[in-house]
């Protein structure tokens, strides 16, 4: 027995990463295969615009996005474990609470000073609004008197409800003020 043999840890083996043409569309395709070729010499940009149906200044824009993409896949990738979106909901979340508590605390110092300066209370807003009273309004058919306007003068009204209810309204105040009294 040979003892480098025994001694030498086997090499991992690397697998080639080859891009996977299959996931991108069809158009995607043939356009990084059209600037492919015009990087490798093979045609010009006017070809490949042509080839792609697009105008020579799109086919330059298309270029760059492909280059800036390029670059970007080229860039080193960092170590370690990659931050995971329930992690950051986590982090969001304590933050919200800490500030949450931190708003208490300043509004309970706020209510002290104002106390110890003498102001009046600032009105509570624990989500009730206090009630109104609230006048009630008088119904008006201002469509209808809108519309009495408007009409020429030799055509018939339809009925002139906008007084009728008028009257009636009228009529239901004056009951309702001999109940009052």
């Amino acid at each position: 027995m040979i003892a480098n043999e025994t001694n030498t840890p086997k090499r991992k083996r690397v697998q080639k990463r080859t891009p996977s043409a299959s996931q991108a569309s069809r158009e995607a395709r043939k356009i990084a295969a059209s600037i492919l070729e015009v990087l490798g010499g093979a045609r010009t940009p006017t070809e490949a615009a042509g080839a792609l149906e697009v105008s020579v200044p799109r086919y330059y824009a298309l270029e760059a996005r492909a280059i800036e993409g390029l670059l970007g896949a080229c860039e080193p990738r960092k170590l370690g474990p990659r931050p995971s979106p329930q992690k950051r909901i986590a982090e969001l979340e304590q933050e919200v609470e800490r500030l949450e508590r931190e708003c208490a605390r300043k509004q309970a110092l706020v209510r002290t000073a104002q106390r110890a300066i003498g102001l009046p209370a600032a009105p509570s807003s624990n989500g009730k609004k206090a009630k109104a009273t609230k006048r009630r309004r008088k119904p008006r058919v201002r469509a209808l008197r809108a519309a009495k306007v408007l009409r020429p003068a030799d055509e018939e009204p339809v009925r002139d409800v906008a007084i009728e209810a008028e009257t009636v309204l009228s009529e239901d105040e004056t009951i309702g003020d001999r109940r009052s009294a």
